[in-house]
């Protein structure tokens, strides 16, 4: 039964990861990736974030501007197999399922050009992935209510049925703006020095209501009440049996009542309504070099040192962690990014290009970094093919391959490795101005975590992960 109270300390720890991109880091900040993909040697304005030292060879003088809208939509699906859950629906596998969703995630680049210098900047949601709810629950916590049948039958016989009210919602994001200067140290090379300084924003709430059980065979009712009535009543035998001289009695009562009433405060509504908040700033450095047909493109990214701090609504899980002002480390780890462009024929360009994401060097909560081997590999690859003077047709693909051990994944946070691919087109329409559109998806694999343990209940289960993703974008690019 004291597992119960634990199961809510899961809530404040969802991670809800819609966007392309490491484990907490959104790569997909410009449409041109949505349909492209491998933009890590682009000479184009959304190179002030993919690529921020190509932009020294942006095709002309003065001002580039570009607004982005995406529209992003994953569901988190999971599939728990626990002998226990016959209890509550008579199925011991359960399909949990959460939705996130971002209907509107803006982001905004901005360069000035001149002959030897690029001044740049962009705001954009660097990390997180909107929100999520799941309306039944997760496996994580209803295993734990799913013991109290068990628990309950030794003292109370043909105790084998259960039901709860569960709900968790999160959300996170993470704001990030980017300043940089780019130089143009000949005809053929360029270097990058810039800064992102990232705003993260999470909310976690979620409930454990109505816990009930069929004490004795009978019908469903609220646990908590049942032994609080039954602590109650206890209480006043052993009172009269005190008042009666019989201490030996009283005595048995008064523990009997002390055991009732610890168990009804570990089945009472359990509660949680957390923000937290933080901010840490991303040095980042990156060099060009073009010649002819070619343009490759390197950027690094340090480490971000970030920690975030609860500001507790609610907290009624007993759980000190969750409590006002509590820290907690929420690193974005360091990132390298190489790319390759080469020009085919005058109106088919190919590109391709990795990225590596030092998930390892990045502190998280509980230490979970610990259990990552070697970090996030992502292997990138498109194609852009002039089709009109004015209209512009590509598709791209990404591999992401997560390097993660089964301690680190949960119902609560996991990742599964994927197949990434954009479509989309760009419109030239006027001489100043493009509009680009474009979708994107992703196709994950399954994760199956079999353990002797089930969230600490001591008897077997199963888990199956996956999730699926969308993306749509719309956005123009401006110069003057």
């Amino acid at each position: 039964m004291r597992k119960l109270l634990l199961s809510v300390v899961l809530f404040a720890t969802v991670s809800l990861s819609t966007f392309a991109g490491g484990l907490l880091t959104n790569t997909n900040q410009h449409i041109l990736f949505l349909r492209n993909i491998a933009r890590g040697a682009s000479v184009e304005i959304d190179a002030a974030y993919s690529n921020p030292a190509g932009l020294a060879f942006l095709h002309r003088n003065g001002f580039h501007l570009s607004l982005n809208g995406q529209s992003a939509f994953q569901t988190r699906t999971i599939h728990s197999t626990f002998k226990p859950f016959v209890g509550f629906g008579g199925e011991e596998t359960k399909k949990f399922e959460g939705e996130a969703s971002a209907p509107i995630v803006p982001s905004l680049f901005g360069a000035y050009k001149t002959d030897k210098w690029v001044f740049s900047g962009h705001f954009a949601v660097g990390g997180g992935g909107g929100k999520a709810t799941f309306n039944d629950g997760l496996a994580s916590f209803e295993s734990q209510i799913a013991m109290i049948p068990l628990m309950l039958s030794e003292k109370f016989p043909n105790t084998n049925q259960y039901s709860v009210n569960s709900y968790m919602k999160g959300a996170q994001m993470i704001y990030g703006l980017q300043l940089g200067a780019t130089y143009k140290a000949t005809d053929h090379f360029s270097a990058y020095v810039g800064v992102r300084v990232n705003y993260v924003s999470n909310n976690y709430t979620g409930y454990l209501r109505d816990i009930r059980a069929n004490i004795m065979g009978g019908a469903l009712i609220n646990v908590n009440e049942f032994f609080d009535d039954l602590s109650k009543s206890l209480l006043l035998q052993s009172n009269a049996a005190a008042e009666a001289g019989n201490s030996e009695l009283a005595t048995a009562l008064l523990l009997k009542s002390k055991e009732a009433k610890g168990t009804a405060d570990l089945t009472a509504d359990k509660e949680l309504n957390v923000d937290q908040t933080g901010w840490g700033a991303t040095p980042i450095l990156g060099v060009h070099f073009n010649y002819n047909k070619w343009n490759v493109g390197v950027k690094y990214e340090f480490n971000t040192k970030l920690n975030i701090e609860n500001k507790t609504k609610v907290n009624s899980t007993g759980v000190a962690g969750y409590d006002q002002g509590i820290n907690t480390p929420h690193d974005i780890p360091s990132l390298l990014s190489v790319g390759a462009s080469y020009q085919l024929f005058p109106t088919l360009k190919a590109s391709v290009g990795y990225h590596h994401f030092f998930d390892t060097h990045a502190k998280m909560a509980s230490g979970k970094e610990d259990y990552i081997k070697n970090g996030t590999n992502e292997y990138l690859g498109g194609l852009e093919w002039d089709a009109l003077d004015w209209a512009q047709l590509s598709a791209g693909i990404q591999r992401t391959r997560y390097s993660v051990s089964d301690n680190y994944q949960s119902d609560i946070s996991f990742a599964v490795s994927s197949f990434s691919y954009g479509v989309g087109a760009g419109f030239k329409i006027s001489p100043n101005m493009k509009v680009n559109i474009a979708y994107f998806w992703t196709n994950y694999n399954d994760y199956n975590k079999n353990v002797a343990n089930y969230n600490g209940t001591n008897l077997p289960g199963t888990d199956k992960f996956t999730r699926t993703n969308k993306v749509f974008g719309i956005g123009a690019d401006y110069t003057f």
